[in-house]
């Protein structure tokens, strides 16, 4: 499995439900996406997911595709592409499954 994690860029001043609404915005942009279990959106964070490299390079320069016709771009230094792990939302996600992070799972035993 490929994962890959980005975060879209928006300036939204003066905005209040601000999370909200991003979160609308990004399930409208990629519905069809996440409807077929390729991407996982979570406000600024994108999750893709595939068994192979290049269906991954494919839905990623789709959604670059995406984002960038609706003025929203990405900061290369906060993304990570075909990675075979991955930390999302304090989870580690793998190839053969997900695990909480050993520093949250340190903290509930000590």
């Amino acid at each position: 499995m490929y994962v890959g994690s980005f975060e879209p860029i928006v300036m939204f001043f003066g905005m209040t439900n601000l999370p909200a609404t991003f979160q609308a915005m990004m399930n409208k942009i990629l519905r069809d996406l996440i409807n077929k279990g390729k991407v996982v959106v979570f406000v600024d964070d994108v999750l893709v997911g595939t068994k192979t490299e290049e269906g991954h390079d494919e839905i990623v320069e789709e959604i670059l595709r995406r984002l960038e016709e609706n003025n929203l771009y990405v900061k290369p230094e906060k993304c990570v592409w075909k990675a075979r792990m991955i930390g999302f939302l304090r989870m580690i996600i793998r190839p053969n499954g997900v695990e909480m992070e050993k520093e949250k799972v340190d903290g509930v035993l000590s």
